[in-house]
Parts: C-alpha cells; structure tokens; sequence
C-alpha cells in the first residue's frame, strides 16, 4: 500500500513512520502536515491509505476527509486522534477507523485491514454540531480547486449552476444556493432569489436611475442587485454595522 501520513506534529508523523516503515505490505509512505498539502498530494499521487489527523490548525481533519471523498480515487482513511475513550465511543458506533495517540504497532495493522472510506453523512454523524466550511470546492478538469470562504465576495445563480466570485476570479461550483445559505448563514446574507453577498464586503446600498437597488462591495468595482423583498434586511445589516 502508498501511505500517506498527515499530521502538524513531526513527532506523531515519525512515530507512524517508523511502525510502517516495520510493516512488509507497506511500498511507500509519504508526509504532509496540513490538510491542503494532503488533498494536492491526493490528487496527484492517489494513495490507497491516508492516516489522517483530526486536530489541525486551519483544515481539520474532518473537512480534509470530506475534500478527500470527493477525489476521483477515494483513499482509504483512517483518523488518528487524542479524543478520549467516550469521545472514540462515537466512532465505533458509525464504524469509523480510528488510532488513539500514541499509536501502537498492532492497532495500526488492524487499523489498516478494517480501513474504510468515509462518506459525507459517516463524517456529519461524528461531529455532533457540523461547523460550515473553511473553503469551497470547485472541480476543473477533474482535479479539486479550494476557495477559501473569506475570500469570497458573493455567490449567484444563473440556472443550473452557482458562480463564486472571489478575489481572485469567478468559478463554477456544484452547491445549490439553498444548501450554501443554510451552511453560511452567519456569513453570507441573501440579498435576491439568485445572490448571497458576503455581510464583511458590504460597503453600501446603491439605487440607479430606474429605482433598482444594488449592493456595493470591497475588492470589487461589481454591483449585486437587491430584490425589493429583500431590501429592508440588507438596510438592517448595514445599519447595524
């Protein structure tokens, strides 16, 4: 098996290191220490095992997993973590592999026997209180791009599709704008049936000469139109900032 380790601590990562490196089935083990590194490493080299750990700065270990499903080639993953054991009660439960740290050597081989690929709703049911995203995935040419939610200045729909325009462009995502409002609802406000805007860009409401309104924004001379229903909400957003 190719093996990758992911985890921000060089200890953990040459811990696992040294085990696999004693293991005959292993052909090659590869590191990264976040997960971006890890889904680029993913997508380029499509590693049959990922030891994934859950506590990471930026990406957790969950949203990686959820990127990681969505590959072409879907790793076998298994999280390695500090919970402690009523915590690693819920992964049994959902049937999820798991190495509790430090890590011993016959737990990592029964590990890698039992690995299973997570879905989307396995990795919903561990996390009690599902967090929103910390980025947006796009697919082109079937490699995965992220856009990072902060960055983004507002989603419209156009038909079938939802654009993302962000600082450094526009891209066409696979998310519906009723799942993007339920998700980033504290972040993102619906200003028409088509368009959420970011609340942090918000710079004003603007009205043309026909009496239509419009949202004005940071990193952007692009106005969004405001629907008349949802006129009030965005003047209330504003005053309050």
């Amino acid at each position: 098996m190719k093996v990758l380790i992911v985890d921000d601590e060089p200890l953990a990562q040459q811990r696992l290191q040294q085990l696999l490196g004693e293991m005959d089935n292993i052909e090659s083990i590869h590191l990264a220490n976040n997960g971006y590194v890890a889904i680029d490493f993913c997508q380029k080299n499509k590693p049959d095992v990922v030891l994934l750990d859950i506590r990471m700065p930026g990406m957790d270990g969950l949203e990686t997993a959820e990127y990681l499903n969505r590959l072409e080639k879907i790793p076998a993953i298994i999280f390695t973590t500090a919970y402690d054991e009523y915590a690693l009660d819920a992964f049994k439960v959902h049937a999820i592999d798991y190495l509790l740290k430090p890590v011993r050597e016959e737990k990592l081989k029964d590990a890698l026997e039992r690995a299973h690929q997570l879905n989307r709703a396995q990795l919903i049911a561990i996390n009690e209180e599902p967090k929103s995203r910390s980025n947006i995935m796009a697919k082109i040419s079937g490699n995965i791009k992220l856009i990072p939610v902060n960055e983004i200045l507002y989603f419209q729909a156009d038909q079938k599709y939802v654009t993302v325009k962000h600082k450094h462009g526009e891209t066409i995502i696979e998310d519906t704008l009723k799942e993007l409002q339920n998700e980033f609802s504290q972040q993102f406000i619906r200003v028409h049936r088509n368009a959420l805007v970011a609340k942090k860009f918000i710079t004003g409401v603007h009205k043309d000469n026909q009496g239509h309104s419009f949202v004005t924004l940071q990193e952007t001379s692009e106005q969004v139109e405001i629907s008349r229903r949802h006129l009030a909400e965005v003047k209330k957003l504003l005053a309050e900032m």
